[in-house]
């Protein structure tokens, strides 16, 4: 197979369309999906060579195949990361970014707010392996510096998080991993790589579910982790080989195909929630608005000079509680009622009964989501459709 190189001067929607291609001696202009788990040799000696690392080549599809390798080179072109890794799902791959690295011991600190799964993942999981946990509030500077100490082994942080949309400064989190030699891991799904660049910031390790933004389509579901060569060769890639969380040739071959207009999609997400975000300030049925694009927002300075845009999501607290976020629900005509984020469909979610509801009524008072508030994971339909589809549920209650 040859690989067909572009400028490393291209820009970033270039490299989203073009970046990592293989093309085979047919000479397709649309990568080709390959569907096959093992591949053959010319020889027993060049079979030998290429596990030993003495040639390049493919070994097996758990370690690596060409729609996994064109997918995982376009992710670092987009992410000006070294070297990528995807996985089977966003869950194994924020898995893999911490137990690859991780020993009883241990100490690791999370942000208060995330996603249920990482949340259990950090407070139920790994202390059973005898990894202890610190969970700071996103804002609470002085709980940071406490929290992270030489014991520290790794911080995992989620900005805008899941579904407060609370931030965390990524550069001063970053500084104190700097100063006790400890990995810094960003869940960087809402805000995508087009909007907020982590590693420039000072992440070390950046990690997404592909399910979202990424894919844009509601059809896969994929998980990618990226950094320097050396994190992801040395020490993530034997964790994923022996353990077997890759991606599907088909699934890489799908986001392919979607990072190509994953610079349109989001430019036009962001437009979107940009104007339904300003549609919803200051309604009467809506008790607190949460947008990181609007000055209203606790931590809109840190948005300012950590994202490029306010990003796809909304959320917003109902008047009236649980009953009345419901009914909203149930009288849109357009957006659709699931846990899922980041599709082309506007999709509306209550975190407190689905998506974060394993985490309890105790602990979602403690972290701000409360039965009356929702996401809306904004699509790239009509804005104008959305406003009145939105407007006309608020008006039903």
């Amino acid at each position: 197979m040859k690989k067909k190189k572009i400028p490393d001067n291209c820009s970033v929607e270039t490299k989203l369309v073009r970046g990592g291609r293989l093309q085979s001696d047919a000479g397709e202009t649309s990568e080709a999906l390959f569907l096959n788990s093992s591949f053959s040799y010319e020889t027993a000696e060049d079979g030998e060579k290429r596990f030993s690392g003495e040639i390049e080549g493919f070994k097996y599809g758990r370690y690596s195949h060409p729609n996994l390798a064109m997918l995982e080179e376009r992710l670092s072109l987009m992410e000006g990361a070294e070297a990528c890794v995807v996985t089977g799902s966003g869950m194994s791959a924020m898995f893999a970014a911490l137990m690859c690295q991780l020993k009883t011991g241990d100490h690791v600190v999370a942000s208060s707010v995330l996603f249920s799964s990482c949340n259990y993942i950090i407070t139920q999981i790994l202390p059973r392996f005898g990894i202890s946990y610190t969970l700071v509030e996103t804002g609470d500077t002085e709980g940071w510096k406490q929290a992270i100490t030489a014991k520290t082994a790794c911080v995992f942080i989620e900005t805008p998080a899941n579904p407060t949309l609370e931030l965390v400064d990524i550069a001063f989190v970053s500084s104190l991993c700097e100063a006790n030699n400890a990995c810094l891991i960003v869940d960087n799904v809402f805000a995508t790589p087009l909007l907020q660049s982590p590693l420039k910031l000072g992440a070390d390790v950046v990690m997404y579910s592909t399910t979202k933004h990424l894919d844009g389509q509601g059809r896969t579901l994929g998980g990618a982790v990226l950094g320097n060569k050396k994190f992801i060769d040395e020490t993530l890639l034997p964790f994923v080989r022996h353990t077997g969380p890759h991606m599907s040739q088909f699934n890489a071959w799908l986001l392919l195909k979607s990072l190509e207009t994953l610079h349109l999609r989001i430019e036009r997400h962001c437009q979107n929630a940009e104007k339904i975000a300003a549609a919803l300030d200051g309604h009467q049925a809506i008790s607190r608005l949460i947008y990181p694009g609007l000055p209203s927002h606790p931590q809109y300075e840190i948005a300012k000079k950590q994202m490029s845009g306010g990003g796809a999501i909304i959320a917003f607290e109902i008047k009236g509680g649980k009953k009345s976020a419901f009914k909203f629900m149930n009288s849109l005509k357009i957006i659709d009622i699931s846990n899922n984020l980041g599709n082309a469909k506007s999709i509306i979610t209550h975190p407190a009964s689905t998506t974060h509801a394993s985490l309890g009524a105790e602990n979602l008072k403690k972290i701000g989501i409360s039965d009356s508030l929702l996401r809306l994971s904004v699509g790239i339909e009509n804005a104008d459709d959305l406003i009145r589809d939105i407007l006309g549920a608020l008006a039903a209650i």
